[in-house]
């Protein structure tokens, strides 16, 4: 396939990455507190279609492997938001449906399955595994929002998202670097202001809470 339209995918669902965490630092800007709005969740599920297909093309376990285990939890906050009953039957199949027809693709396909992705030349085994452990950090983020989010049955995105977002984003873009891939580097670069400043809100929103509790 053409390399550009595979680049084409790529930076298409990290320009929606980036654009659902601009619309969650415009809103906890707002608020003065960090929020998980809708809109943030809709642009999720929509870019790791994308991704998943980009690495699929890229012959990136790596990369698949980060995008399979998110899947879920943005398809649970859908849900916590009341939006994921909205959406219609089919649309809903097919998004459930997609990972498990990729795996099978990956199992199954001729120029793209598991068997060209992890022996990629391209990718030498120690990155591999330094990419995975990187998208298993930065990915463990969503596992720890989804069992936060299913104590307080609410979307939420708590300080310890935000911290272990902060920690795999400097492992993925050592990654991205070493691996020569601009689709990764470019989303991780504003990826990482956003974490930076939803850690400062957190700590501000902190200070005014004791302070208006009288105990500092």
């Amino acid at each position: 396939m053409n390399q550009y339209l595979i680049f084409g995918i790529g930076f298409f669902s990290q320009v929606l990455f980036s654009a659902r965490l601009l619309v969650q630092w415009i809103k906890s800007e707002k608020a003065n507190r960090i929020v998980s709005p809708l809109l943030f969740w809709q642009l999720s599920i929509i870019a790791s279609f994308l991704m998943m297909v980009y690495g699929i093309l890229r012959n990136d376990f790596a990369i698949i492997f980060g995008q399979f285990i998110t899947y879920a939890v943005y398809i649970r906050n859908l849900h916590y938001h009341g939006f994921w009953k909205k959406i219609p039957g089919p649309i809903r199949v097919t998004a459930v449906i997609f990972p498990v027809s990729a795996i099978i693709w990956m199992v199954c396909g001729d120029s793209y399955n598991f068997k060209t992705i992890v022996s990629n030349e391209d990718v030498p085994l120690l990155l591999m595994i330094w990419g995975m452990a990187s998208q298993f950090v930065f990915t463990f983020r969503f596992i720890f929002q989804w069992i936060y989010t299913e104590k307080k049955k609410e979307s939420l995105l708590p300080i310890g998202f935000w911290l272990i977002s902060f920690v795999g984003s400097m492992m993925v873009l050592s990654y991205a670097i070493i691996r020569k891939d601009p689709v990764l580097f470019v989303g991780q670069i504003f990826g990482f202001v956003v974490y930076t400043r939803n850690i400062i809100l957190w700590i501000n929103h902190k200070k005014r809470t004791r302070q208006s509790d009288g105990t500092l």
